[in-house]
């Protein structure tokens, strides 16, 4: 089917992206980080068991896994092949069972078991690139030092035109020009719940979408068809 696109991305590539930020805010009022942790250890393990799974089965998983290891000391300290069995349930266990006890190792030789707040300490551990040290440091501590970087971001990025890179650095870089810095960590949560709940990579549902009249890519995809009496929104 063929719908009437959206506005120039122009203006939201010259830095002026407010009305869009807007309007997440007002669409995901509630919007946050959607892997279950109750302290910094425990995001960071989430999402290091993340990559390549979803959320939800990570928080599946993640259940029994933090009823049985309460500190780092727990996750350095049992034998490997019972935390791999511990993740089994989960893709690449064995791979992500070996990043997630060596990451704790180090935190219990050199933080004492406390998870390090700064994207050089965290970057040093095994399975944390950039994009999950920015989603501890955005959610475990409040602080805005980059923009996390998902499949949803990635693509959405493009769709409402807000930059033209592939790479997820440079994507990065470009977000972080034209998000304001205190919104660095809430915009993440924003676009990824637009992605999971309108903005989807196949059949994105264009005729319901609250960013529709400032979407320079509207219709452009292969969208989920409107209801009869549906029609774009004003």
């Amino acid at each position: 089917m063929k719908i009437a696109p959206g506005k120039s991305p122009a203006s939201t590539r010259s830095g002026d992206c407010s009305r869009l930020l807007r309007l997440l805010a007002e669409t995901y009022p509630d919007a946050h980080c959607e892997l279950n942790y109750t302290n910094p250890l425990e995001l960071l393990i989430a999402t290091i068991l993340s990559a390549q799974s979803t959320d939800k089965q990570v928080n599946i998983v993640t259940a029994d896994l933090f009823r049985k290891y309460r500190s780092a000391a727990d996750f350095a300290n049992t034998p490997l092949p019972e935390l791999e069995s511990d993740l089994k349930r989960i893709g690449l266990f064995r791979n992500k069972a070996k990043a997630v006890q060596k990451a704790c190792q180090i935190l219990v030789e050199k933080y004492g078991g406390q998870v390090p707040n700064s994207m050089e300490a965290l970057r040093e551990l095994p399975g944390v690139g950039r994009k999950t040290a920015n989603v501890v440091l955005g959610n475990a501590f409040s602080m805005n030092e980059g923009v996390v970087v998902d499949t949803h971001v990635a693509r959405l990025s493009q769709r409402l035109g807000l930059t033209r890179e592939e790479k997820p650095e440079k994507i990065e870089e470009a977000l972080m020009k034209v998000v304001p810095r205190d919104q660095w960590a809430i915009f993440s949560h924003w676009i990824i719940w637009h992605g999971r709940r309108r903005c989807f990579a196949r059949k994105p549902d264009c005729p319901s979408c609250e960013l529709a009249n400032d979407c320079p890519t509207f219709g452009q995809h292969d969208v989920t068809s409107p209801e009869p009496s549906q029609k774009r929104r004003k």
